[in-house]
């Protein structure tokens, strides 16, 4: 392990309260607390943890909603030298047993609400030795797991030697947070972040694109779980001193409206689908007075949606894409310089470069493999040594997604790199033919994909969920009308809904089986 000493937990709490801020708000949750009384309850969460009988670089995995005993424990771990391992909330008992057994846990931290699952996924889990519930009662633990409740954890922490509390002598190499992410290979991997990469995400884009202030207030709808969440939520606002909102409910624009009204952040994180579900609430046109600027990320922003959000709402959204595996957004639209349509520039401190199959760079106007390396790039994949050399690549990381530079150094997403298809031995973007789907006042939300006509070749066929009736018909002379003749859907399937992932994300995979089962035989040639 190299690198000089640094902790990414002093960093975004204790030194705030070292340096004469500890009076400033840092959360507003159930509970407000000051930076102070964060990094109080960070402290006896540290010396909690300890009690334990953890070793150095032993993982505490969170299955718990966004909230103060989650936000203080991940920070825990980075103080004490543990590795925080936040997974997903939406897992079923299975895929959450098979992520505790390959991360290797110690602990699990799991909020009452999830404990059933959990409680089934321990089973799958041999390595794990202790349940803590963020609850008010311990939950039933199969035999040789000890179980106790986050108040008894911090309660030990209290009455713990004071040596306990002081944070670990982890340096900038050292692992601390490990995300999980199936990618593009379908099995769970836990992407390994340093220490230093957390810091290197806040210079960057927290600091150079979003242009974060002490008296910023942040609020993510993507949650703490997911690389996107937990830097909007915890890495940014912490590292400039500023509040963040934690809302443990499954994001509605009823919440998002409620908290909006109650606490006037001036940050707003979302991703596409969930700007197309405000936008469809009827909100007031003033919901997002607070609000200077809205961030997206998790699939491209089509340019129709955010126009019309900006009308709505007043409030300007800048477009960007990053990954679990860089940590957080590496190519994005700067504040008043947003071309919508594309993800902008490469976020200061990254390096991209779009590739061919042979892994050659391309010119402007030729689609590539986007590239990108930057200082918070993952170590790798945790136990996945073929899944990461098909990523990584020395200093750079694959990202799978095809994109294409204009002339003036603005990229555009042109889908995930196997989303491509051809029609008439042409290439075709879906995220072209939804757009301009989109730009139709009766369309809410489109997903293109292929579907191989009699003679085996690809066209595009869309599936779209409307506002009010129009006819297939209508919606593929609009495209023949807005696009070149051969990027029309050669059909148009109307759902109630699509198919999403819990960031919003469309399922292509699962659209293609609509469209599979409801084209029948395939489409005339």
């Amino acid at each position: 392990m190299s690198g000089s000493e640094f902790n990414a937990g002093v960093w975004l709490c204790h030194r705030h309260v070292r340096e004469g801020r500890g009076d400033r708000v840092a959360v507003r949750a159930g509970t407000t607390l000051t930076y102070a009384g964060l990094s109080a309850l960070v402290s006896a969460a540290t010396a909690g943890l300890r009690g334990l009988d953890l070793r150095r670089d032993d993982r505490v995995l969170f299955v718990t909603g966004d909230d103060v005993p989650m936000f203080t424990g991940i920070l825990a771990a980075f103080c004490a030298g543990f590795v925080a391992v936040p997974v997903s909330t939406m897992l079923g008992a299975k895929e959450l047993g098979t992520i505790i057994a390959d991360s290797g846990a110690s602990v699990v931290v799991a909020s009452a609400e999830y404990g059933p699952q959990v409680q089934e996924a321990l089973t799958m889990a041999p390595e794990v030795r202790h349940l803590v519930c963020d609850g008010p009662e311990p939950l039933p633990a199969p035999a040789g797991i000890t179980s106790l409740t986050w108040q008894d954890l911090l309660a030990d922490g209290e009455r713990a030697p004071a040596g306990l509390r002081e944070p670990a002598g982890t340096l900038e190499d050292s692992w601390a947070l490990w995300l999980y992410t199936s990618g593009t290979t379908g099995a769970p991997k836990g992407a390994m972040h340093r220490h230093a990469g957390i810091r290197h995400v806040c210079e960057t884009y927290g600091d150079q694109v979003l242009g974060i202030r002490p008296d910023d207030v942040c609020f993510s709808v993507a949650k703490l779980f997911f690389a996107y969440g937990i830097g909007n939520s915890m890495f940014f606002p912490l590292a400039a001193g500023a509040a963040t909102l934690l809302e443990p409910r499954r994001p509605s624009p009823a919440v998002t409206a409620e908290r909006l009204a109650a606490d006037r952040p001036t940050l707003f994180f979302g991703v596409p689908t969930f700007y197309a579900a405000l936008l469809g609430a009827g909100l007031p046109e003033d919901t997002f007075m607070s609000v200077r600027l809205g961030a997206s990320a998790g699939e491209a922003l089509p340019a129709p949606l955010q126009d019309r959000f900006t009308r709505r709402f007043g409030v300007e959204i800048i477009d960007g894409i990053g990954s679990t595996e860089a940590l957080h957004i590496f190519l994005s639209n700067r504040p008043g310089e947003v071309r919508p349509g594309t993800t902008g520039r490469p976020v200061p401190g990254y390096d991209i470069e779009l590739r061919d199959a042979e892994g050659a760079p391309v010119p402007d106007g030729q689609p590539g493999s986007l590239h990108v390396r930057g200082g918070s790039v993952a170590l790798g994949y945790w136990r996945r040594a073929d899944a990461g050399r098909a990523v990584f690549a020395g200093e750079w990381l694959n990202t799978g997604d095809t994109y294409v530079r204009s002339p003036d150094g603005y990229y555009t997403c042109l889908g995930r790199s196997n989303d491509l298809l051809k029609a008439g031995g042409i290439w075709v973007s879906p995220v072209e033919v939804e757009s301009r789907l989109l730009e139709h006042p009766q369309v809410e939300e489109a997903a293109v994909v292929g579907l191989a006509d009699e003679h085996g070749l690809d066209k595009p066929v869309a599936c779209v969920v409307v506002r009010s009736p129009v006819t297939a018909g209508e919606l593929i002379q609009w495209c023949r009308d807005g696009l070149a003749a051969f990027k029309r859907p050669r059909q148009v399937i109307f759902l109630d809904r699509l198919p999403k992932t819990a960031t919003g994300k469309i399922q292509r995979f699962k659209v293609r089986r609509i469209v599979a089962d409801l084209a029948g035989g395939g489409l005339p040639g």
